[in-house]
């Protein structure tokens, strides 16, 4: 076999190990799908009337302006479960002992981070789910549908990889599980929950000009039906300048931790 089936064969095994990790211990994954649920309750049921009003409509029109942040956010927070499993075999030993195999030294993180990204896809998908039953509606069709699991995809992407560089700094799980509490609450200050244009001046111009404001304007327009202008390439920008950020920065980690 040639060097990249060996690759592709090594990381296969890497990520079967950790989907059965997952399944064996749900309760971090479900976890990043219960706090954006929570959320979402939370807002629409206690806040969704007077914020609702405050746009010019009731609750279910401020539980339409909410759910695509939501899930965003529901996204982002897949990071913590990345961090975690990642600082969690750099720290128990079990590194050594794959160094003692054949294996591909790529194939543990592409295994971290292709099981983190199905599983945040999935939780994604319980968010969907759970915003469906509470009385959201789209108009979005089967493309914009497409489009709009694409955009949530890179977004997966790039905040695992990051998110794996911030599990290979740290020097033990609880450390590992707080680093990325920044990446799961940046949508908070975005337009996840209320217009960027509503903000003080200062929030506003960091609402604006951070990453997760494109991403979530641009989901928001695909489920809507509408227009998504410059934050759907501006979206994409931020996820390949991310994604290869937290890649080259992991990779170098790991290697640097794995010398010898």
């Amino acid at each position: 076999m040639s060097a990249l089936t060996y690759a592709v064969h090594d990381s296969m095994t890497m990520l079967r190990r950790n989907l059965k990790h997952a399944l064996r211990y749900p309760s971090v994954s479900l976890a990043s799908a219960l706090t954006p649920i929570l959320m979402l309750l939370l807002f629409v049921y206690a806040f969704g009337d007077s914020l609702g009003a405050g746009m010019g409509g009731g609750r279910d029109a401020y539980l339409a302006y909410l759910t695509p942040g939501i899930i965003v956010m529901g996204v982002a927070a897949g990071s913590m479960a990345t961090s975690v499993a990642v600082c969690s075999d750099m720290t128990e030993g079990i590194i050594n002992r794959f160094r003692t195999m054949n294996i591909t030294r790529s194939s543990f993180m592409t295994g971290h981070v292709v099981g983190s990204v199905l599983q945040t896809m999935v939780c994604g998908v319980l968010v969907v789910a759970v915003a469906f039953a509470v009385g959201f509606r789209s108009d979005a069709g089967p493309l914009e549908w497409l489009a709009a699991a694409g955009l949530l995809l890179a977004i997966a992407c790039a905040v695992t990889w990051l998110a794996a560089a911030l599990g290979l700094i740290s020097k033990t799980v609880e450390s590992a599980s707080n680093k990325p509490l920044l990446i799961q609450f940046l949508p908070f200050l975005g337009s996840a929950f209320v217009p960027a244009d509503s903000m003080a001046p200062g929030l506003r111009w960091f609402a604006e000009n951070q990453p997760f404001t494109p991403m979530t304007e641009t989901l928001r327009g695909l489920l809507s039906g509408s227009p998504i202008g410059d934050s759907g390439w501006i979206s994409l920008a931020w996820c390949a300048g991310i994604t290869l950020i937290g890649y080259v920065w992991s990779r170098s980690l790991f290697n640097g931790a794995t010398k010898g």
